[in-house]
């Protein structure tokens, strides 16, 4: 595959899908084809100032997880639209940080809001626009939740603040909807070395795409 196309990253807080990012666009970058990385809440204007409303304002404290789906999704919508579209059309490789498996991971199994406006949402935010592939990064919920919270000169954020037990559903979700759609998911350990993944993951875009 010569032309652009979608590759999302899912897992939980600290499962090091971020690294993996930085590693995969430099190896692809390397290798001739044009790169675009971003990452969801955010990537446009109107995405981070959305970003920053989910995570970080006081007054997020009380929002209910109806508003957070729907706030997830318009950050989404504007970041297909804005910015994946056109990098695909133009023959671009796309790399984000959580699409739209996340929303139906966190909001419709974490916080326990019904699959069908989940799905419905999730639709409506990004068209047609579903990746081509979706690395999640596994790790367990104890491991993610410390390395989260251990990261230098950051204050965990509201998502961060999450009990472990919120946690550990999130990962069993999205270990259920990887073993549901095998097609396009590749799950990883996100306890091996970084470099050892960054490998696993490279070898799977080498057999699905032409990143050489």
């Amino acid at each position: 595959m010569r032309g652009g196309f979608l590759i999302s990253f899912e897992g939980s807080e600290g499962s090091g899908k971020t690294t993996q990012i930085k590693s995969l666009a430099e190896r692809i970058e390397k290798s001739g084809r044009e790169i675009i990385t971003t990452r969801e809440p955010g990537g446009t204007p109107i995405g981070e100032h959305i970003r920053n409303l989910l995570k970080y304002e006081e007054c997020a404290s009380a929002m209910c997880p109806e508003t957070e789906l729907l706030l997830f999704a318009a950050s989404r919508a504007q970041l297909v639209r804005e910015l994946i579209e056109p990098s695909i059309e133009a023959g671009k490789i796309v790399l984000c940080d959580r699409y739209l498996d996340s929303t139906t991971v966190y909001q419709g199994v974490a916080r326990q809001i019904s699959a069908d406006p989940v799905q419905m949402i999730n639709r409506f935010a990004v068209g047609d626009r579903i990746p081509d592939l979706t690395v999640v990064v596994d790790v367990p919920a104890e491991i993610g939740l410390a390395r989260a919270k251990g990261r230098a000169n950051e204050k965990p954020d509201r998502m961060e603040q999450e009990s472990i037990d919120f946690y550990e559903s999130v990962r069993e979700g999205y270990l259920i909807l990887a073993r549901s759609l095998p097609e396009r998911f590749l799950v990883v350990d996100g306890t091996e070395p970084p470099k050892s993944i960054t490998e696993e993951i490279w070898l799977e875009l080498e057999r699905r795409f032409d990143v050489s």
